[in-house]
């Protein structure tokens, strides 16, 4: 099973994705990056992240937009630009709720956009969602056939 990885580097917001995540049942495995470049290396499978046995790609990723150094904007273009990430889904899971920040997002190639709420019922009813339409309704596509495979014309 393909683990989620969330791109977070607020301890709390870590700890309470979790607990929400273990009683929305989500059997996937979470993955945690701290930062944008710790993210985007995963997603390389660079540095500490190489065996992909142990890090395997994800099927889904809960991106923060802020965070120190680069922003989740940056994560975004690098996985919009890269064939092989091209179709993971990201879901923005963040603070702002700047309609500019929105927009950016979704012109970046963005699946989702979510206030992350204060609310423990709220976050849960969030991530019940997640798991419900993000890993059960929705059909994630074949990676291995998506690189260097043209789309077919409808």
């Amino acid at each position: 099973m393909k683990p989620i990885l969330q791109v977070e580097d607020e301890e709390n917001d870590v700890l309470f994705f979790e607990m929400a995540a273990r009683k929305a049942e989500i059997r996937n495995p979470l993955r945690l990056a701290q930062n944008a470049t710790e993210a985007i290396d995963y997603l390389k499978g660079a540095g500490r992240f190489v065996d992909r046995e142990q890090f395997p790609l994800p099927c889904l990723l809960i991106l923060d937009l802020n965070m120190p150094g680069a922003s989740g904007f940056e994560v975004l273009k690098f996985i919009r630009a890269n064939d092989e990430l091209r179709c993971l889904v990201v879901v923005v899971f963040t603070s702002s709720d700047r309609e500019e920040d929105v927009e950016t997002a979704y012109r970046l190639g963005a699946n989702s956009y979510i206030v992350k709420p204060a609310n423990p019922g709220e976050l849960l009813h969030i991530v019940n969602t997640i798991n419900e339409y993000w890993l059960g309704v929705n059909r994630f596509p074949d990676r291995d056939s998506m690189v260097d495979r043209p789309a077919k014309a409808a």
